[in-house]
C-alpha cells in the first residue's frame, strides 16, 4: 500500500468513527427534555453527520472496488422484510423532501434469496436518493420483483421518479451527476452501479409517460430455503446485559447506544484492568473488548477472564478493532475472543455478533 492510499484510509476510517460518535450523541440528546429549537439544532446536527458518514462510506467503498473489487458478504435473506428495511430507510427523508415514497414487493410472500443485504440496499439508496433528488412534487415509486426459477432467483429492482435525463445506458460522469443532485446522492448513485456490476447484474433506464424515467436492474442469487430469523420475537425473558470495554469516550457511546436500539442493556469500563474486574462479577452475557488501550490491552484482558472458573470464564468476548484483517482476527480467537467486530461499528454487524454469541438464549432485539 503506497502512502496516500495508507493515509487516505486512516483518515476516512477515523472521520467515519467521529462521525458515528457525532450520531450516537445526537440521538441521545434528542431524548432529552429540550426546546424546540434545541431539538431542530439536534436534528440538524444529526442530519449533517449522516450525510458526511454517508459521502466517506461511499468514497471507501469506491475506492476498494476500483483498486481490489467490492467485497461482499451474502446471507439468506426473506425478500419482504428487505423491502420493508428500504421503506424505513427512507419513509422520513421522502416526507422531508415533499416526496411520496411508494415501496412495494411483487413475488413470492416467503421467498428467500442468498444475498449481501447492505449492499442491495445501497443499490437501492442510491437510486432512491436520485430519483427523489430529481422530483419536486409528486411521488417515488421502488419495487423489488422475484420470481424463483428453481434454486436461483431473479430479482429486479424499479425506481421510478427522478429527472428527465437517461443516466443508465451511459458512461457514469459523477461529476454531473454531482451537478445535477449533489454529491452525495452523485456517490451514491455510482456506487450502486459499482455493486450491480460486481453482481453481474445489469441497469437501464425505461422512459415515463408524462416525464421522468424508471431506473430498471436486475441480478440472480441463489435461492435460500429459510431465511435468517431477524423479525422473529426475540423478546421473551430479560435483556441481555453487556460490557462495553474502550478507552475512548465516544467508541462508548456509539457501542451503548447501538446495545440500547437492540433492547440490551449495558456497563461500559475504559481498560482492560477494570474490565477484569467487571468480567468477575458474572454479570454480563457478553462483553464487547477493543484491542488497543492503556495498562492493559484487550487481547491480555481475555486471557485474563478465560482463567475464572464457571460462568464468568465462559462469557462471549467479541473484539472491537480498526485493525481487522485476518491475521489480527485470527490472533484474537486464539486468545479466547469469540468473534471480531471492526470499527467504526455497523449497527447490522453488531447485531450478527450478539445474535450469532447469544445463541438459542439471543436476547439482541431487531434491528432499527
Amino acid at each position: 500500500m503506497s502512502l496516500p492510499d495508507f493515509f487516505f484510509e486512516r483518515v476516512t476510517s477515523e472521520i467515519h468513527q467521529q462521525m458515528e460518535g457525532v450520531l450516537a450523541l445526537a440521538e441521545r440528546l434528542s431524548r432529552q427534555h429540550l426546546t424546540p429549537d434545541a431539538q431542530t439544532c439536534v436534528a440538524g446536527v444529526a442530519e449533517a453527520a449522516a450525510s458526511v458518514r454517508q459521502i466517506i462510506s461511499a468514497s471507501m467503498d469506491l475506492k476498494t472496488a476500483a483498486d481490489a473489487g467490492l467485497a461482499f458478504d451474502p446471507a439468506p435473506k426473506r425478500l419482504r422484510d428487505l423491502v420493508d428495511e428500504i421503506e424505513a430507510r427512507w419513509r422520513d427523508r421522502a416526507v422531508e423532501a415533499g416526496v411520496t415514497l411508494l415501496v412495494s414487493y411483487d413475488g413470492e410472500p416467503e421467498a428467500a434469496a442468498v444475498i449481501d443485504t447492505t449492499r442491495v440496499l445501497q443499490v437501492f439508496d442510491g437510486f432512491v436518493a436520485q430519483a427523489i433528488a430529481g422530483v419536486r412534487r409528486g411521488a417515488v415509486e421502488a419495487t423489488l420483483r422475484a420470481a424463483v426459477d428453481g434454486d436461483t432467483v431473479r430479482l429486479e429492482g424499479r425506481v421510478r421518479g427522478g429527472a428527465d435525463r437517461d443516466l443508465g445506458e451511459r458512461a457514469l460522469d459523477i461529476r454531473e451527476i454531482e451537478a445535477l443532485f449533489g454529491l452525495e446522492t452523485a456517490l451514491s448513485f455510482a456506487l450502486g452501479r459499482r455493486i450491480l456490476h460486481g453482481l453481474d447484474g445489469e441497469v437501464r433506464t425505461e422512459a415515463n409517460k408524462g416525464g421522468g424515467e424508471t431506473l430498471v436492474f436486475a441480478f440472480a442469487a441463489p435461492r435460500a430455503v429459510e431465511a435468517e430469523a431477524e423479525t422473529e420475537d426475540t423478546g421473551s425473558g430479560r435483556a441481555a446485559h453487556i460490557l462495553v470495554v474502550d478507552d475512548n469516550a465516544t467508541n462508548r457511546m456509539v457501542a451503548e447506544t447501538l446495545c440500547e436500539m437492540f433492547d440490551c442493556t449495558s456497563e461500559s469500563v475504559v481498560d482492560g484492568v477494570e474490565a477484569v474486574e467487571a468480567a468477575r462479577t458474572g454479570r454480563f452475557d457478553l462483553i464487547l473488548m477493543d484491542i488497543k488501550m492503556p495498562r492493559m490491552d484487550g487481547v491480555t484482558a481475555t486471557r485474563e477472564i478465560r482463567q475464572f472458573q464457571g460462568k464468568p470464564g465462559q462469557v462471549p468476548i467479541i473484539a472491537l478493532t480498526a485493525n481487522a484483517d485476518p491475521e489480527d482476527a485470527a490472533g484474537y480467537l486464539k486468545a479466547g475472543m469469540n468473534g471480531v467486530v471492526e470499527k467504526p461499528m455497523k449497527p447490522e454487524t453488531l447485531l450478527r455478533a450478539l445474535q450469532d454469541n447469544l445463541g438459542g438464549d439471543e436476547r439482541a432485539a431487531e434491528a432499527a
